[in-house]
């Protein structure tokens, strides 16, 4: 049907017959003269339909239709050419004409695509993916994994292949459920990660694995997440942190090198309760200069309660963020940003303008020095460290919600001032505590901060206070990848389950073949695990996961295109043993 694609008819074509095909993407009518262009995957060509027979066929054709044309290539008329495009010196008389598909109007075109709403784009993915942006992505997709494939190989991994269909298991978020018809009353899980058997793959000897593995994760969604998504799981026998870490920001380095032709630089490494100080956020980008400071010192004997209290509060903090010439906001500026830090728990936002350090007190501009006094403000605009044009805003409150909105209003006030440094910020974190408090209706108990599979560092008085062998790799405000040494003892496996609030006879009902398999010969080992949609998404420079992947779910988890999840039929619920409530019924 077609000799070569259409961007590739060149001038050497010159007075040479070809056969082409694809879609038609835009029609003029130029007197009697039909100009169509002609697009596959690689761009399109300009066709011309003189009048006659084809003529008439052509004029009748719309837009997205599929058509097999063969005429003669020629040069373009002088005055006419498009250097701009591949095909632009040239365009092709039309002597035969097929329709393979005569499409009806379509609900956009593909020009038009990125500004079409998301339900609609994706009730209409398949238009969508026809854009230039969508070839883009997922031809980009495809060469990442090629080239993180090729250099796994060429370190020596074996890509070995784990069930979709497995068993459920705590590990933070909501499984997703498979009932069985052949076992009544019983049900699969979908892998929320290949945890579990990418260690079973190291007590077998695999020695180094890895997979390009489908993950499913019941759990609220943003722009970097998604019910089903794909990570490069990794895991390596007889290692310790450096040795996962230097594997890991090899291949990163690589594939930036042969994708995008940047060359990043060392990963500094950063502990997590450093992070966590000046950011407030374990991801943090760190392309952005502010810094958060704690003033806890200078605010425990002010009169402001506000400050005053959560600095006499071990689990509170109290703390500063000047924003540089950040003068230049406006009230309504400060009330929209006291608005977003409200999305997050704060019940207000304080802050001190600095307009003249020479000026003493007479050169602070705030409603909350009255509070704070002369003397504390003035403290606290030096420990700060800002110039004259500052601006401090504060937080005040649960260390939790502090940080929270802090670090968010953080990366809003950067972006906002445009004070992001430099194109790529690229990091280790580690020293992740080992566990943390959850507290809800049942009390208060220890949760994994990792998962329970991590080893301890055992390096505190308490559990508590323990940190874990983990790492996670940031790239510019996002976590792309993360893992950690894994427990390779029974013994201390049952341990960490235990101060987890599962007993020995439980775990070995939830885990009966790792546990098993940590008896009979487990080496040391290690791993970690890429999110390849968020790392594609960085790389492209894209704002959600769902402009890497073929076909998304929405916001709400549903999708548009297939109108999944679906109801299913009474026969197939009696078949599998189930009763599928409405949202009626189950309140």
């Amino acid at each position: 049907m077609r000799q070569m694609y259409c961007a590739q008819v060149c001038v050497a074509h010159i007075n040479q017959t070809l056969r082409l095909a694809g879609w038609i993407i835009h029609v003029r009518d130029h007197g009697g003269v039909l100009f169509m262009d002609l697009w596959d995957h690689t761009g399109y060509v300009q066709v011309v339909i003189n009048p006659g027979p084809i003529f008439d066929i052509a004029q009748g054709l719309k837009r997205e239709s599929v058509i097999s044309i063969r005429g003669q290539v020629r040069p373009r008329p002088d005055g006419t050419q498009n250097y701009d495009l591949a095909t632009g010196k040239i365009e092709v008389v039309v002597d035969e004409l097929e329709v393979l598909n005569q499409s009806i109007v379509p609900p956009f075109s593909r020009d038009e695509a990125a500004k079409v709403n998301e339900e609609t784009r994706y009730a209409y993915r398949y238009l969508d993916l026809r854009s230039d942006r969508m070839q883009h992505n997922l031809r980009f997709r495809s060469k990442l994994n090629h080239v993180l494939r090729a250099f796994l190989d060429q370190q020596n991994f074996v890509e070995v292949e784990t069930p979709i269909l497995t068993k459920a298991t705590p590990e933070g978020a909501r499984d997703y459920l498979v009932p069985s018809r052949v076992h009544p009353g019983k049900c699969f899980a979908l892998p929320q990660s290949p945890q579990t058997f990418k260690q079973l793959l190291m007590i077998a000897a695999v020695d180094r694995y890895y997979q390009v593995a489908r993950c499913f994760r019941d759990e609220d969604l943003r722009s970097d997440r998604q019910p089903e998504f794909t990570q490069l799981d990794i895991e390596m026998a007889f290692v310790e942190e450096k040795d996962v870490m230097g594997l890991a920001e090899s291949l990163v380095k690589h594939l930036f090198d042969q994708l995008l032709n940047i060359q990043l630089g060392i990963f500094p490494i950063y502990a997590y309760d450093d992070l966590m100080a000046a950011t407030g956020s374990d991801r943090p980008d760190l392309r952005n200069p502010l810094r958060l400071v704690e003033i806890k010192e200078w605010v425990r004997d002010c009169d402001f309660q506000v400050f005053r209290e959560p600095a006499r509060d071990q689990h509170s903090r109290v703390v500063g963020l000047n924003v540089p010439g950040g003068c230049s906001l406006t009230r309504s500026m400060i009330d929209d940003y006291t608005k977003f830090v409200g999305r997050y728990g704060a019940k207000g936002l304080a802050y001190i303008k600095v307009i003249d350090m020479n000026k003493g007190i007479e050169g602070l501009q705030s409603p909350i020095i009255k509070f704070l006094g002369d003397e504390v403000s003035l403290n606290i605009v030096r420990a700060m460290g800002s110039q004259d044009g500052d601006l401090i805003f504060f937080g005040a409150g649960l260390t939790s919600t502090v940080n929270d909105a802090m670090s968010n209003l953080r990366d809003k006030v950067g972006k906002d001032l445009n004070m992001l440094q430099g194109d790529w910020s690229c990091f280790w974190v580690t020293d992740f505590p080992m566990f943390e408090k959850l507290n809800d209706q049942r009390g208060s108990k220890l949760q994994s901060m990792h998962h329970p599979f991590t080893q301890p560092k055992q390096d505190g008085p308490t559990p508590l206070e323990w940190h874990s062998r983990s790492y996670d790799m940031v790239i510019n405000g996002h976590e792309v990848g993360g893992g950690s040494i894994r427990i390779h003892h029974y013994d201390q496996q049952i341990e960490i389950f235990k101060l987890l609030g599962i007993g020995e006879q439980e775990s070995l009902e939830q885990f009966p073949h790792l546990l098993k398999a940590l008896k009979l010969g487990a080496p040391p080992h290690g791993g970690l695990a890429f999110g390849i949609d968020r790392l594609v998404m960085i790389m492209l420079g894209a704002t959600s996961i769902r402009e890497t992947i073929a076909f998304p779910k929405t916001q709400s988890a549903s999708c548009p295109l297939t109108n999944a999840p679906a109801a299913i039929g009474i026969e197939a619920q009696i078949e599998l043993g189930i009763q599928l409530l409405t949202e009626e019924e189950s309140v």
